[in-house]
């Protein structure tokens, strides 16, 4: 199916999604538009918060006029993706432009918290569907286990590199780090561990 024919069915599936109770998210994957539900636990909102604050504070040296935003979907039309990530790197101007979607090309870095209840989406979609569209560095930040992934180096529609660490690392993430001190894992008792 063509793209224009894929963001048409995304879209009105969005505006069904408007009408439920919840909060709900539409993509476009390898099999077409999908509506998911979303409900994240509130550590999952901690760990986004913490990496915006990081990074927006290294992005006005690093790339004055980039800021991590959530609620930006990004697409690629010519792969027929479009994805919403937890969080993205993105020149600040492109939060005043018309339409729901901003251009995969614009995208320094991607970040996703993996949820409890969905992590092939983040481990294994998402990790074919960012580096196909051209996106240099992806964070995958998992409460689960208390493990930060960062994949870089797109090469052939894959990330040619993938660094592994552990919650309290401080973690490089391209040119800017991500202090994982204060992160915490799903199910404990406010530890870290």
């Amino acid at each position: 199916m063509e793209y224009a024919k894929m963001r048409a069915i995304a879209e009105e599936l969005g505006a069904y999604a408007e009408r439920l109770e919840g909060s709900w998210t539409v993509e476009i994957g390898p099999s077409g538009p999908i509506l998911a539900m979303t409900c994240h636990p509130m550590r999952h909102a901690g760990a986004i918060h913490r990496i915006r604050n990081q990074l927006d504070e290294q992005l006005l040296t690093t790339h004055p006029g980039y800021v991590c935003a959530s609620g930006p979907e990004i697409e690629a039309p010519a792969l027929g993706r479009m994805r919403h990530p937890d969080a993205v790197v993105i020149p600040e101007g492109v939060l005043d432009e018309e339409g729901v979607a901003v251009d995969a090309t614009q995208v320094l870095a991607v970040v996703e918290i993996v949820s409890p209840s969905n992590p092939n989406n983040d481990y294994i979609e998402k990790l074919a569907d960012y580096p196909a569209m051209g996106i240099e560095h992806y964070l995958i930040v998992d409460p689960r286990t208390g493990t930060v992934e960062v994949h870089s180096d797109p090469c052939k529609g894959r990330y040619a590199r993938k660094d592994a660490y552990i919650y309290g690392d401080t973690v490089p993430f391209g040119p800017w780090t991500v202090d994982t001190s204060e992160f915490r894992r799903y199910g404990t008792a406010g530890d870290r561990k």
